[in-house]
Protein backbone atom coordinates (compact mmCIF):
# COMPACT_ATOMS: atom_id res chain seq x y z
CA UNK A 1 0.00 0.00 0.00
CA UNK A 2 2.89 2.33 0.58
CA UNK A 3 4.38 1.54 -2.32
CA UNK A 4 1.09 2.35 -4.38
CA UNK A 5 0.89 5.80 -2.35
CA UNK A 6 4.34 6.15 -3.90
CA UNK A 7 3.46 5.58 -7.30
CA UNK A 8 0.51 7.66 -7.15
CA UNK A 9 2.02 10.94 -5.65
CA UNK A 10 4.97 10.82 -7.86
CA UNK A 11 2.64 10.78 -10.80
CA UNK A 12 0.36 13.56 -9.26
CA UNK A 13 3.73 15.63 -8.96
CA UNK A 14 4.89 14.77 -12.58
CA UNK A 15 1.32 15.85 -13.71
CA UNK A 16 1.47 19.28 -11.92
CA UNK A 17 5.03 20.01 -13.13
CA UNK A 18 4.08 18.98 -16.40
CA UNK A 19 1.01 21.28 -16.72
CA UNK A 20 2.94 24.22 -14.62
CA UNK A 21 5.40 23.47 -17.92
CA UNK A 22 2.87 23.55 -20.73
CA UNK A 23 1.20 26.51 -19.40
CA UNK A 24 3.93 28.74 -18.86
CA UNK A 25 4.35 32.34 -20.32
CA UNK A 26 7.23 32.39 -22.70
CA UNK A 27 8.27 36.03 -23.43
CA UNK A 28 10.90 37.11 -25.96
CA UNK A 29 14.54 37.64 -24.69
CA UNK A 30 16.22 40.83 -26.42
CA UNK A 31 18.52 37.93 -28.40
CA UNK A 32 15.63 36.05 -29.84
CA UNK A 33 14.74 39.40 -32.12
CA UNK A 34 17.10 41.12 -34.50
CA UNK A 35 17.88 44.59 -34.13
CA UNK A 36 15.22 46.90 -35.74
CA UNK A 37 15.17 50.42 -36.31
CA UNK A 38 11.62 51.69 -35.69
CA UNK A 39 10.06 54.44 -37.97
CA UNK A 40 7.74 56.66 -35.69
CA UNK A 41 5.72 57.96 -38.87
CA UNK A 42 5.23 54.63 -39.91
CA UNK A 43 4.68 53.67 -36.83
CA UNK A 44 1.96 55.98 -36.60
CA UNK A 45 -0.07 54.24 -39.39
CA UNK A 46 0.13 51.19 -37.33
CA UNK A 47 -1.18 52.99 -33.99
CA UNK A 48 -4.36 54.09 -36.23
CA UNK A 49 -5.02 50.77 -37.72
CA UNK A 50 -5.17 48.66 -34.50
CA UNK A 51 -7.38 51.35 -32.73
CA UNK A 52 -4.66 51.73 -30.00
CA UNK A 53 -6.34 55.19 -28.71
CA UNK A 54 -9.54 53.46 -28.63
CA UNK A 55 -8.79 51.20 -25.55
CA UNK A 56 -5.56 53.40 -23.83
CA UNK A 57 -7.04 57.18 -24.05
CA UNK A 58 -9.99 59.06 -23.19
CA UNK A 59 -12.39 59.44 -25.86
CA UNK A 60 -11.74 61.83 -28.78
CA UNK A 61 -8.00 61.13 -28.62
CA UNK A 62 -7.97 59.03 -31.76
CA UNK A 63 -7.69 62.00 -33.64
CA UNK A 64 -5.30 63.86 -31.23
CA UNK A 65 -1.85 64.12 -32.67
CA UNK A 66 -0.58 63.37 -29.52
CA UNK A 67 -2.65 61.04 -27.26
CA UNK A 68 -2.30 60.74 -23.81
CA UNK A 69 -2.30 56.97 -23.41
CA UNK A 70 -3.24 56.30 -19.53
CA UNK A 71 -5.29 53.76 -19.67
CA UNK A 72 -8.53 53.13 -17.38
CA UNK A 73 -11.22 52.05 -19.54
CA UNK A 74 -13.27 49.62 -17.98
CA UNK A 75 -14.38 46.19 -20.04
CA UNK A 76 -16.73 44.30 -18.36
CA UNK A 77 -17.30 41.32 -19.53
CA UNK A 78 -18.73 37.63 -18.95
CA UNK A 79 -15.35 36.80 -17.16
CA UNK A 80 -15.45 40.15 -14.95
CA UNK A 81 -14.49 43.92 -16.01
CA UNK A 82 -10.57 44.61 -16.87
CA UNK A 83 -8.99 47.87 -16.93
CA UNK A 84 -7.07 49.09 -19.97
CA UNK A 85 -3.24 49.62 -18.65
CA UNK A 86 -0.92 52.88 -18.86
CA UNK A 87 0.48 52.30 -22.38
CA UNK A 88 2.10 56.14 -22.01
CA UNK A 89 5.83 56.40 -22.51
CA UNK A 90 5.89 57.07 -18.72
CA UNK A 91 9.09 54.96 -17.67
CA UNK A 92 7.22 54.00 -13.76
CA UNK A 93 3.36 53.53 -14.70
CA UNK A 94 3.67 52.93 -18.47
CA UNK A 95 6.12 51.44 -21.27
CA UNK A 96 8.54 53.60 -21.57
CA UNK A 97 11.63 51.81 -20.13
CA UNK A 98 10.72 49.00 -22.30
CA UNK A 99 12.43 47.46 -25.02
CA UNK A 100 11.21 46.00 -28.24
CA UNK A 101 11.12 42.21 -26.91
CA UNK A 102 8.77 43.41 -24.09
CA UNK A 103 6.13 44.84 -26.69
CA UNK A 104 6.76 41.63 -29.28
CA UNK A 105 5.93 39.46 -26.27
CA UNK A 106 2.42 41.31 -25.41
CA UNK A 107 1.38 41.79 -29.33
CA UNK A 108 2.88 38.12 -30.38
CA UNK A 109 2.78 36.00 -27.32
CA UNK A 110 -0.05 37.93 -24.59
CA UNK A 111 2.50 37.92 -22.28
CA UNK A 112 3.15 40.99 -19.85
CA UNK A 113 6.62 42.88 -19.50
CA UNK A 114 7.08 41.13 -16.17
CA UNK A 115 6.50 37.54 -17.76
CA UNK A 116 2.67 36.98 -16.76
CA UNK A 117 -0.06 35.59 -18.95
CA UNK A 118 -2.11 38.74 -20.29
CA UNK A 119 -5.96 38.09 -20.56
CA UNK A 120 -7.10 37.83 -24.09
CA UNK A 121 -9.43 41.21 -23.44
CA UNK A 122 -6.30 42.34 -25.34
CA UNK A 123 -6.58 40.67 -28.43
CA UNK A 124 -3.31 39.45 -29.33
CA UNK A 125 -4.63 36.23 -30.35
CA UNK A 126 -5.48 39.04 -33.52
CA UNK A 127 -1.87 41.11 -32.92
CA UNK A 128 0.17 37.61 -33.38
CA UNK A 129 0.16 38.00 -36.63
CA UNK A 130 1.71 41.51 -36.71
CA UNK A 131 5.32 41.59 -38.77
CA UNK A 132 7.70 42.35 -36.16
CA UNK A 133 8.96 45.73 -38.16
CA UNK A 134 5.80 47.00 -37.66
CA UNK A 135 5.90 46.39 -33.88
CA UNK A 136 9.34 48.16 -33.93
CA UNK A 137 7.96 51.40 -36.21
CA UNK A 138 4.94 51.17 -33.48
CA UNK A 139 7.14 51.25 -30.38
CA UNK A 140 9.12 54.38 -32.03
CA UNK A 141 5.81 55.77 -32.14
CA UNK A 142 4.67 55.24 -28.85
CA UNK A 143 7.82 56.50 -27.52
CA UNK A 144 7.68 59.53 -28.98
CA UNK A 145 3.90 60.33 -27.78
CA UNK A 146 3.27 62.10 -23.79
CA UNK A 147 3.54 60.64 -20.38
CA UNK A 148 1.37 59.73 -17.65
CA UNK A 149 1.60 58.92 -14.37
CA UNK A 150 -1.64 57.50 -13.85
CA UNK A 151 -1.12 54.28 -12.36
CA UNK A 152 -2.51 50.97 -13.40
CA UNK A 153 -6.02 50.10 -11.66
CA UNK A 154 -6.45 46.17 -11.21
CA UNK A 155 -8.49 44.02 -13.57
CA UNK A 156 -11.83 42.91 -11.37
CA UNK A 157 -12.07 38.84 -11.83
CA UNK A 158 -13.77 36.87 -10.20
CA UNK A 159 -12.19 33.07 -9.07
CA UNK A 160 -11.08 31.23 -11.07
CA UNK A 161 -10.60 33.77 -13.84
CA UNK A 162 -8.28 35.28 -11.79
CA UNK A 163 -5.85 32.70 -12.04
CA UNK A 164 -3.74 33.50 -14.62
CA UNK A 165 -2.30 30.02 -15.21
CA UNK A 166 -5.41 29.04 -16.68
CA UNK A 167 -4.97 31.31 -19.64
CA UNK A 168 -1.65 29.73 -20.50
CA UNK A 169 -3.69 26.21 -21.38
CA UNK A 170 -6.59 28.66 -23.36
CA UNK A 171 -3.42 29.54 -25.54
CA UNK A 172 -2.32 26.45 -26.26
CA UNK A 173 -5.93 25.93 -27.75
CA UNK A 174 -6.59 29.39 -29.39
CA UNK A 175 -4.01 30.91 -30.42
CA UNK A 176 -2.68 30.67 -34.13
CA UNK A 177 -0.69 32.37 -36.48
CA UNK A 178 -2.63 31.56 -39.26
CA UNK A 179 -4.74 33.70 -41.27
CA UNK A 180 -8.07 32.94 -42.61
CA UNK A 181 -9.38 34.81 -45.24
CA UNK A 182 -7.94 34.35 -49.11
CA UNK A 183 -4.80 37.03 -50.53
CA UNK A 184 -4.82 35.97 -54.47
CA UNK A 185 -3.57 39.52 -54.99
CA UNK A 186 -1.22 41.92 -53.10
CA UNK A 187 -4.15 44.72 -52.46
CA UNK A 188 -6.16 41.73 -50.54
CA UNK A 189 -3.23 40.50 -49.07
CA UNK A 190 -2.60 44.10 -47.67
CA UNK A 191 -6.32 44.05 -46.82
CA UNK A 192 -6.47 40.77 -44.82
CA UNK A 193 -3.35 42.15 -42.95
CA UNK A 194 -5.13 45.08 -41.74
CA UNK A 195 -8.38 43.62 -41.08
CA UNK A 196 -7.15 40.21 -39.30
CA UNK A 197 -3.62 41.42 -37.35
CA UNK A 198 -4.06 45.01 -37.05
CA UNK A 199 -7.64 46.24 -36.89
CA UNK A 200 -8.53 42.65 -35.47
CA UNK A 201 -12.06 43.09 -36.70
CA UNK A 202 -12.54 39.26 -35.91
CA UNK A 203 -12.51 40.27 -32.17
CA UNK A 204 -15.94 41.59 -32.80
CA UNK A 205 -17.73 40.48 -35.67
CA UNK A 206 -16.93 36.79 -35.51
CA UNK A 207 -18.57 34.66 -33.02
CA UNK A 208 -16.61 32.33 -30.10
CA UNK A 209 -16.11 28.68 -29.81
CA UNK A 210 -17.20 27.43 -26.29
CA UNK A 211 -13.85 27.87 -24.99
CA UNK A 212 -13.85 31.48 -25.97
CA UNK A 213 -11.95 31.36 -29.32
CA UNK A 214 -12.74 32.51 -32.71
CA UNK A 215 -14.91 30.69 -34.56
CA UNK A 216 -13.28 30.62 -37.85
CA UNK A 217 -15.62 28.44 -39.60
CA UNK A 218 -18.10 31.41 -38.70
CA UNK A 219 -15.30 34.34 -40.06
CA UNK A 220 -17.13 37.46 -39.96
CA UNK A 221 -20.62 36.20 -39.66
CA UNK A 222 -21.30 38.56 -36.68
CA UNK A 223 -22.07 38.16 -33.04
CA UNK A 224 -24.36 37.73 -30.72
CA UNK A 225 -24.16 39.28 -26.90
CA UNK A 226 -25.08 37.21 -23.65
CA UNK A 227 -28.83 38.53 -23.74
CA UNK A 228 -29.31 37.08 -27.69
CA UNK A 229 -29.12 40.90 -29.10
CA UNK A 230 -26.89 41.45 -32.29
CA UNK A 231 -23.47 42.48 -30.57
CA UNK A 232 -21.52 42.81 -34.09
CA UNK A 233 -23.19 42.56 -37.60
CA UNK A 234 -22.41 39.92 -40.21
CA UNK A 235 -20.06 41.49 -42.37
CA UNK A 236 -19.46 39.04 -44.82
CA UNK A 237 -20.88 39.25 -48.46
CA UNK A 238 -24.06 37.19 -47.70
CA UNK A 239 -25.01 40.37 -45.75
CA UNK A 240 -23.43 43.07 -46.57
CA UNK A 241 -24.01 44.11 -50.35
CA UNK A 242 -22.10 47.19 -50.87
CA UNK A 243 -19.37 47.59 -53.37
CA UNK A 244 -15.89 48.71 -52.79
CA UNK A 245 -16.17 51.52 -53.20
CA UNK A 246 -19.32 52.07 -50.62
CA UNK A 247 -17.13 49.92 -47.90
CA UNK A 248 -14.11 52.66 -48.22
CA UNK A 249 -16.66 55.38 -48.38
CA UNK A 250 -17.97 54.13 -44.81
CA UNK A 251 -14.99 53.22 -43.57
CA UNK A 252 -13.50 57.33 -44.14
CA UNK A 253 -16.96 59.20 -43.39
CA UNK A 254 -18.56 57.02 -40.95
CA UNK A 255 -21.85 57.26 -43.36
CA UNK A 256 -23.54 54.10 -44.99
CA UNK A 257 -24.82 53.59 -49.01
CA UNK A 258 -28.28 54.74 -46.80
CA UNK A 259 -26.85 57.71 -44.99
CA UNK A 260 -27.06 56.00 -41.51
CA UNK A 261 -24.08 56.80 -39.41
CA UNK A 262 -21.46 54.54 -37.46
CA UNK A 263 -22.57 53.86 -33.91
CA UNK A 264 -21.08 52.62 -30.57
CA UNK A 265 -17.52 51.31 -30.88
CA UNK A 266 -17.58 51.32 -34.00
CA UNK A 267 -17.26 55.30 -33.88
CA UNK A 268 -13.77 54.81 -32.19
CA UNK A 269 -12.92 52.28 -35.51
CA UNK A 270 -14.02 55.02 -37.75
CA UNK A 271 -12.17 58.02 -36.60
CA UNK A 272 -8.97 55.77 -36.66
CA UNK A 273 -9.42 54.18 -39.93
CA UNK A 274 -10.37 57.26 -41.61
CA UNK A 275 -7.02 58.66 -41.20
CA UNK A 276 -5.39 55.70 -43.25
CA UNK A 277 -4.27 56.45 -47.15
CA UNK A 278 -7.03 55.62 -49.15
CA UNK A 279 -5.17 52.70 -50.85
CA UNK A 280 -5.27 51.03 -47.53
CA UNK A 281 -9.39 51.65 -46.61
CA UNK A 282 -9.36 50.12 -50.10
CA UNK A 283 -7.73 47.73 -49.34
CA UNK A 284 -9.96 46.65 -46.38
CA UNK A 285 -12.65 46.92 -48.74
CA UNK A 286 -11.37 44.25 -51.55
CA UNK A 287 -10.48 42.03 -48.97
CA UNK A 288 -14.42 42.68 -46.98
CA UNK A 289 -15.66 41.95 -50.87
CA UNK A 290 -13.84 38.57 -50.99
CA UNK A 291 -14.83 36.63 -47.93
CA UNK A 292 -16.75 33.50 -47.98
CA UNK A 293 -20.54 34.44 -47.92
CA UNK A 294 -22.18 33.13 -44.81
CA UNK A 295 -25.66 33.56 -43.28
Amino acid sequence: MGRFLTIVIGLLVALVALGVWVTRAQPFDADELPTLTGDAQAGRRIFLAAGCASCHADRGAEVQDAPILSGGRRIATQFGTFVTPNISSDPVHGIGDQDLAALASVLLRGVSPDGRHLYPAMPYTSFNKMKLQDIADLKAYLDGLPASDTPRAANELAFPYSLRRGVGLWKRANLKRTFVGAAPSPQMERGRYLVEALGHCAECHTPRTGSGGLDTSRWMAGSVAEDGRESAPNITPAALDWDNDQIAWYLESGFTPGHDTASREMESVIANLSQLPDEDLRAIATYLAGLAPIK
